[in-house]
């Protein structure tokens, strides 16, 4: 007898309608699947006989064929293993659905003792299946909250082999699962707070403008300024996504199996991987790729701690992302292309004992230490961040004087203004921040006074800034305008973006 069950897989961002075929015919017993399955898709043949057994069914003793269509995609993961029983009970004449199959899917893992467990890439297949036309989900009881913000969909939470038959003959005995607000888990944020750092105002204010235009960050300085603790609380004063930002981010995390029993994330993520990160763990990889990093950070900050410290290999890898806002993986079986619009901030010492321009402790490094120590950053990559920003070590005055800077809350109310104001502008551009201004819209947004266009002309040969140099001068100034709820772009506002130049 033949069945077919409905089921889903994804690649990269984009999620495919698998069909799952089971054919039972005589034979002596075995049991083969086809259909590019992978070693976790074979393996469930184990389990799946051990599920149905435990659940007080029977295996049959025949042939069993199980083909997984389209036969020309790769089949991976342990997500197959309730559509593959399910099949098998089918084809067997054991369950009598009292339901149409049609318009219906199933994933889920099966445990050996017929207990349906979580699965990852959730929200990906759900808002796949619904443009295809499904109408209804039966997945794992851990992942009904996940699927649940995607609307027009029917969800269906199963946390046995036994209780998803009882569904297929007895459907109206199960309601599918209402979603419930949940409260944002922002208790680590929470405790941070811009306030907290002790001077550092044109730290602070350089943050601040990098938020407002998701313009890259990098802070130099010595040891002990304060460096990790500003970038860290860059976090604290981005906006909250907006929806469609939010199912960007989630479903990069979904993939990935880092939501953490969240539904959804409404917060900017904050990554900051170790200096010991691979290429391939910072752009994201694999047989069939995976989200890195980069991706992870989507929407958020991929924050570089001590940036020098990081393989010169796996830096120049930021290159092409920081500049296209995607990032694009190849491989023999496909090409993958995963988003990657994340703001940079990186930190580093100004040279290998990180006392070099102290004035109160000697440098013990040699020009040749330091000019190696920061050729790991090529001139490329740095004239791609577009704050670059000295921070010196905060005086015993300012430490013993009790906070009284401007809260998170506060500057993140200043952003949100200048965000808004962004928006408005650009949104006939479909881009959002100044940080996107290609070189055309920069010639009709960036309206710049003649005074304050011969003060940057002759500051750009002063200085010998590069073209790109130029452009993000320009860009970073049109930032600090919109802060001030200003049209044009003045010449006090370029000269505040060349202070965060200091390199060419």
């Amino acid at each position: 007898m033949l069945s077919k069950i409905y089921s889903c897989c994804f690649f990269g961002l984009e999620g495919f309608c698998v069909e799952v075929e089971t054919y039972i015919s005589n034979g002596l017993p075995s049991c083969s699947i086809v259909g590019l399955p992978d070693a976790a898709v074979n393996e469930s043949k184990e389990r799946v006989r051990s599920a149905i057994k435990n659940s007080g069914m029977e295996f049959p003793l025949s042939r069993i064929t199980v083909n997984m269509a389209p036969a020309d995609i790769r089949k991976e993961g342990a997500f197959y293993d309730l559509p593959i029983a399910l099949g098998v009970l089918l084809s067997s004449g054991q369950v009598s659905p009292a339901l149409s199959l049609e318009g219906t899917a199933f994933i889920g893992e099966l445990s050996l003792g017929g207990q349906v467990k979580g699965v990852k890439g959730v929200l990906t297949m759900v808002i796949a299946l619904r443009e295809m036309g499904f109408k209804r989900i039966v997945l794992p009881h851990n992942n009904a909250k996940e699927a649940s913000i995607v609307e027009g969909m029917e969800i269906i939470e199963v946390k046995t082999l036994q209780e998803t038959v009882d569904f297929l003959e007895n459907p109206n005995k199960y309601e599918g699962y209402t979603r419930e607000e949940e409260t944002e888990e922002v208790a680590a944020i929470a405790q941070m707070d811009l306030a907290d750092v002790k001077g550092q105002e044109s730290a602070k204010r350089a943050l601040e403008i990098a938020a407002a235009g998701m313009h890259n960050i990098i802070l130099v300085g010595p040891p002990g300024s304060g460096k990790t603790m500003l970038a860290r609380r860059l976090q604290t004063i981005l906006p909250d996504l907006n929806p469609q930002q939010a199912l960007e981010v989630t479903k990069i995390y979904s993939i990935a199996d880092k939501l953490e029993g969240k539904s959804i994330i409404k917060s900017p993520p904050f990554r900051a991987p170790h200096h010991t990160i691979s290429a391939v763990s910072l752009v994201g990889g694999g047989s069939i790729p995976k989200p890195g990093e980069i991706s992870l950070a989507h929407q958020g900050v991929l924050f570089l701690d001590e940036l020098p410290e990081f393989p010169r290999r796996v830096l120049e890898t930021l290159r092409q992302p920081v500049e296209n806002e995607t990032i694009t993986v190849s491989r023999i079986s496909a090409t993958f292309s995963f988003p990657a619009k994340f703001l940079l901030a990186a930190s580093a010492n100004p040279c290998p004992c990180g006392y070099y321009g102290d004035h109160t402790r000697e440098c013990r490094c040699s020009p040749r230490d330091i000019q190696r120590y920061f050729g790991k950053i090529s001139g490329p990559l740095l004239d791609r961040i577009d704050l670059q920003v000295e921070v010196s070590r905060v005086p015993m005055e300012d430490l013993e004087q009790k906070s009284s800077g401007l809260t998170s809350s506060q500057v993140k109310e200043r952003v949100m203004r200048a965000r808004e104001i962004q928006y408005n502008r650009l949104k006939e551009r479909r881009i959002m921040y100044n940080s996107q201004l290609s070189i055309k819209d920069i010639e009709e947004y960036c309206r710049v006074g003649t005074d304050a266009l011969e003060f940057l002309n002759r500051t750009y040969r002063r200085l010998d800034l590069s073209a790109r140099g130029y452009v993000k001068v320009l860009k970073v100034a049109r930032t600090v305008a919109d802060l001030a709820g200003r049209v044009g772009v003045e010449t006090g506002d370029i000269a505040e973006a060349l202070q965060y130049r200091i390199t060419g």
